[in-house]
Formats: structure tokens, sequence, C-alpha cells
């Protein structure tokens, strides 16, 4: 039976996200990223599609490792992830446009405290009626450590142990610092709110301490939808606990195969039903008429990009500045161990690449759209067959389609895909929930609230509860 596809579209509030030097494009609209106005037209165009959500990533310090150090010239011309502004403020704007799209909205625990992060999401879940998820990031930039205060970044691991306590703490401040019936009904009880059903939470961890309460009463979801995109060992363990999707990246389904079923088999252990957990593919999809046409169409749109800005993208991703390389060095054959891995990676997994030289040249040409992505290039034909691979191979339960010039390239995914995709019994006619919170539109009806087996859930004060569980 086919899988009713969860379709997100990926953007940032950037210039350009994955294709740097795309404003040059003359059909591109990126340089409208500051227009409240530009994003509510993308929020129309998607929910008149019935995309489920629009997923906002974000970083918090520029791309400034190639030709460095500390240097973001390479990013600048290239509008390369630089500038860009916090994805979080327009989303009221778009909940006001629209009924049924979700948006989702990169945060990261590194750098907040989650006293205010939980305010801010309780906000925006309340202006949107529950449609806002929380991408959880712990940061990957040095760049954003040094204008944190920090000489650099804290170690991997350790990043993801702060996670943990962090997220008890907004679990405990979104769940179990009001209870259900705390909020008296119009005419009812004494007053606003039961001064006896909210409580400080009082937490003193390793990291954290945070007597509360929540200033916020509840939302909708009161926990907003947890999306994680983790590819680490602890960052698996940590989306198996917490995440209620996760972005997956890889070239093929094949490969990102053992990532998901270890996700699963993690939350298993946690006591989490596996199939809560929706995996969501990050893919560029160019389509057009024939294989020969989207082709064309993909060539011309990178003939716009930015190879040094490209470069600069792959030193922010991996640490590491190829400009102190020779134009010619073949990165497959480098004694640097992670970019050596890295680029044979591709090498042996990226179609159209056999026999070529990964050079400088190669790697800039191979991340100018989509960044280090699946490219999916064709036909309706073509690129409906190759999803419908992804999601019998992997076991995915959708994808996040990433851009290579907006609105364009969700244009002709709207125009030309999505109907073959419907054809097929792969993608929905219409919302589960019209006006539903995220949460509803990806489990069902009704469902607001946190699954019973999310070890958030145990935090939760119910009503007619003295105290909430945890506090017992």
């Amino acid at each position: 039976m086919p899988k009713n596809l969860i379709l997100n579209a990926f953007a940032m509030h950037s210039p350009s996200h994955l294709n740097p030097g795309l404003t040059r494009y003359p059909n591109d609209t990126g340089r409208s990223y500051k227009s409240i106005h530009h994003w509510i037209a993308i929020a129309k165009k998607l929910e008149a599609a019935k995309f489920h959500a629009i997923f906002f990533a974000d970083v918090l310090g520029g791309y400034d490792v190639y030709k460095g150090p500390h240097n973001l010239a390479p990013a600048i011309p290239a509008g390369a992830q630089y500038p860009i502004n916090d994805p979080l403020y327009a989303i009221s704007a778009m909940a006001a446009a629209t009924e049924s799209l979700s948006f989702g909205v990169t945060a990261s625990t590194t750098y907040d405290s989650p006293y205010a992060l939980a305010r801010r999401f309780s906000t925006v879940d309340h202006l949107s009626n529950g449609r806002v998820g929380w991408n959880i990031v712990t940061s990957y930039l040095e760049s954003a450590a040094r204008n944190f205060g920090l000489n650099t970044q804290v170690e991997h691991d350790e990043r993801h142990r702060i996670a943990d306590e962090y997220l008890e703490v907004v679990y405990k401040l979104w769940e179990g610092s009001w209870r259900d019936d705390a909020v008296n009904a119009p005419g009812e009880g004494n007053g606003y709110a039961d001064p006896n059903g909210v409580r400080e939470i009082n937490h003193q961890g390793k990291y954290f301490t945070v007597p509360g309460p929540h200033l916020c009463e509840p939302s909708p979801q009161r926990t907003p939808f947890l999306l994680q995109a983790g590819t680490s060992s602890a960052g698996k363990a940590f989306a198996a606990k917490h995440a209620e999707a996760i972005f997956v990246h890889g070239q093929q389904p094949e490969l990102i195969k053992p990532s998901i079923e270890s996700v699963r088999a993690q939350a298993a252990e946690f006591g989490r039903d596996p199939a809560d957990i929706k995996v969501v593919a990050g893919v560029l999809v160019i389509v057009a008429e024939t294989d020969a046409a989207a082709q064309e169409k993909f060539n011309h749109l990178a003939s716009f990009g930015d190879r040094e800005g490209a470069l600069a993208l792959f030193g922010g991703w991996s640490g590491y500045d190829l400009s102190t390389y020779d134009d010619d060095q073949d990165f497959r054959f480098v004694e640097l161990p992670a970019v050596r891995s890295m680029v044979n990676h591709w090498a042996s997994t990226v179609p159209g690449t056999e026999g070529k030289k990964w050079d400088k040249k190669t790697i800039a040409e191979y991340l100018v759209l989509g960044g280090n992505g699946a490219k999916i290039i064709g036909s309706v034909q073509t690129v409906a067959d190759e999803l419908e691979r992804w999601v019998d191979v992997a076991g995915i339960d959708g994808f996040n389609l990433s851009y290579a010039s907006i609105p364009e390239t969700f244009d002709d995914i709207i125009e030309l895909l999505l109907p073959e995709l419907r054809r097929r019994g792969l993608f929905w006619d219409d919302y589960a929930v019209k006006g539903g919170t995220f949460r509803e539109n990806v489990y069902g009806q009704g469902q607001n609230r946190l699954k019973e087996s999310h070890p958030g859930s145990k935090y939760v004060w119910k009503q007619g509860e003295e105290v909430p569980s945890y506090a017992k």
C-alpha cells in the first residue's frame, strides 16, 4: 500500500540557503528574505499545494573557515547563509495568512536559556494555533562559539549532554508547570486562573537551575512538535529519545537505511514506538517535462552559482580550509582523514561523477546547488520513481524539499510533480485536520500532545492532580 508522504519545504531567512550565488539568477527572489510579504506569499503557495510544513534552517555564525582564519569574504558576495535573520519572528505573520501549514524553526540548546526559549515557542504556538515545531540543534560553528563568548565550541558529546538536560527543563515548563484545568473558562472560577494550578518546577541540575514557573499558559500543543537531525552516535541517541521527526541526508537510500534503523531500534529501547519517529530525507528536486530538460535546467541554474561561496560552505560544515591546498589536489587522497572520508563518500555515491578528479573545482561544482544533499534531476516519471524508491528502500516517511531558486523550484514541484505523486497515492489531497496542529497533521486528529511513550510525557501535570507525577 502506498505511503502518504510528508512533504516539507526547506528554506532559510537568508539570500541563499544551499545555493551560493543564485541571487544572480533573474527569477530568484532570495534577496526578498527580509520581506514579510515574501514569506507570506511562499506560505500561501505551499498551503495551497498542501505541503505539511515549511522548515527553516538557521545558524548562529558565519562560514569563515575558507581562506581564513575568521574570513567571511568568500561567503558574503555569495550570500552563503550570510546575512541571516532569526526565523522565528516571521512565523506569526505566516500563520495569520494560512490555516493549516505548519512551521519548523531551528533553535540551539547551546547558546540560549531554556526558560527564554520555552516562552518564545509557547508564544508562537499560541499565535499559530499549535502549528509550530522546534528543530533542536546544538550548533556546530566556531564563529558562533566566539560570538557567544567562548574561545572554542563546547565539545561535541558534551553539547548533547547539555541538550538532554535542556529538554528536561523545557518539558517541565511546558508540561508540568500549569495544570490542564488551571485557566478558568470565562465566567467560571475565581479570576483568570487558579494559583493552585500553577507551580514552580524547581529544576536543579548539572547545567541549569530554573525555578519557574513557566511564564506562558499552556499552548495548543504545550510542547512544540520536536524535530532533530543528529547523525553522530550521540546525535542519534538524542533523536531516539526526544525527536518526533528526524531529518536525514545521504546520496542514496541504501546508505541512510542503517542510520534510520539504528535510531528506531534505540527508540524502542527508550520504550517508544519506533513508528512514532517520522523520518524525512533532505533532497533537491529539479523536475521538468523530460530528463534532458531537467538536466538543462539544473546546468543553467548552476551557471549562476558562486564556487568560492560553495567552498566557504564546505569550510563551515567540515571545519577545514581547502584554500591551503593546490588547485589540482585530489581530495580523495589527502592526509586529513575527515576530508578524505567525506570526499571518497561523494566520489562513490554521487551520480554522474564517475572518473572525475575530486579537486576544489569538482567539490565546488557539486556543492553549488543544493549543498551536500541528494539531487534528484529528471522528468516527472523519473523523479517520482526515485522518490518512491527512497521510500521503499530506506523506509522513510517523506522529504524535506530544498530549492535551487525560490520560488521557482517549488513552483515546478507543485505544478509538475505533485499531481503524479497524488496519482500514485503517495500524497494527500488535503490536510488530515483543517486548521490542525503540527502534531495532528503528522499523527492524526486529536493528537495535539506528546505521545504517552515519549519521555516528555512523564512531566505532564494532569487535571485533578495536586502536583505533576514527576514531582510526587
